[in-house]
C-alpha cells in the first residue's frame, strides 16, 4: 500500500462540531505519514468534485472511513456523497453495473467491482457504550455487533470489490469519553491490522 484515502464523514452541527472525528482523522493521517505513505483526505460535508473523488478511489490502496454513527448509520452528507460519487462510478470506475450480464445470472448480483486490490477500514465513533454490543441482554442491539449494525456499509464496499480490514470503534464518546485510551487503541489497531498490509504480509 502506498496511497491512502481518508473520508472524513462528520457533518458539523450545533449539537456536534466534529472535534473527535477530526482528531481521529488527523491521528490516522499522521500514522500513515510516519509509515511513508501518501494520504489524501476528503471531507464529505464540504465541496468535492465527483470525478476527482472517483480518481481518489481508483488510486487508493486503502480507504479509511472516519465517521460518527448518527441514528444507526452515517451522516446525511456522506449518504449524499455516496449517492453522487458511487452512482457515478457504476460505469467502470468503481464497478461495471450490478454484476449481472443476463437473465440467468441473478446470483452474481454485486460481483462486478473493479477495486479488487483495494482495502477499506471503518473507524467509528459511538454515543453507545461498548457493552451495548455483542451482549444478548442489552436492550437495543440484543447481541448484535458493530459490524452487524454497519452491514449495509460493508456491502457497499464489497459491491466495488473492496476488501475489509477489521473495524475500529470509539464508544460512549458523549457521556463517558476516554480520548487518550481511544488514541492508544487506534494506534494499536493500525499497528496490528494495517501495518502488515502495508508491508505486504
Amino acid at each position: 500500500m502506498k496511497n491512502i484515502l481518508i473520508i472524513h464523514a462528520h457533518n458539523p452541527s450545533d449539537f456536534s462540531k466534529g472535534e473527535l472525528n477530526t482528531h481521529m482523522t488527523t491521528l490516522i493521517e499522521q500514522w500513515f505519514n510516519q509509515q511513508g505513505h501518501d494520504v489524501e483526505i476528503t471531507h464529505s460535508a464540504q465541496n468535492y468534485d465527483v470525478a476527482e473523488e472517483l480518481e481518489k478511489h481508483q488510486k487508493a490502496d486503502l480507504v479509511v472511513l472516519q465517521t460518527p454513527v448518527n441514528w444507526m448509520g452515517v451522516p446525511w452528507s456522506y449518504k449524499k456523497y455516496m449517492d453522487e460519487v458511487y452512482t457515478a462510478g457504476m460505469g467502470g470506475a468503481l464497478c461495471l453495473g450490478d454484476g449481472r450480464s443476463g437473465s440467468e445470472d441473478n446470483h452474481m448480483y454485486g460481483s462486478s467491482g473493479t477495486l479488487k486490490k483495494t482495502h477499506y477500514m471503518l473507524s467509528l465513533t459511538f454515543n453507545a457504550p461498548e457493552v451495548a454490543f455483542e451482549n444478548k441482554d442489552a436492550f437495543l442491539f440484543t447481541g448484535k455487533s458493530v459490524d452487524d449494525l454497519f452491514y449495509p456499509m460493508h456491502m457497499n464496499f464489497k459491491f466495488f470489490g473492496m476488501n475489509a480490514l477489521p473495524t475500529f470503534a470509539c464508544f460512549d464518546v458523549l457521556k463517558n469519553p476516554q480520548i487518550k485510551a481511544d488514541e492508544a487503541r487506534l494506534i494499536a489497531h493500525l499497528n496490528q491490522h494495517v501495518l502488515p498490509k502495508l508491508k505486504g504480509e
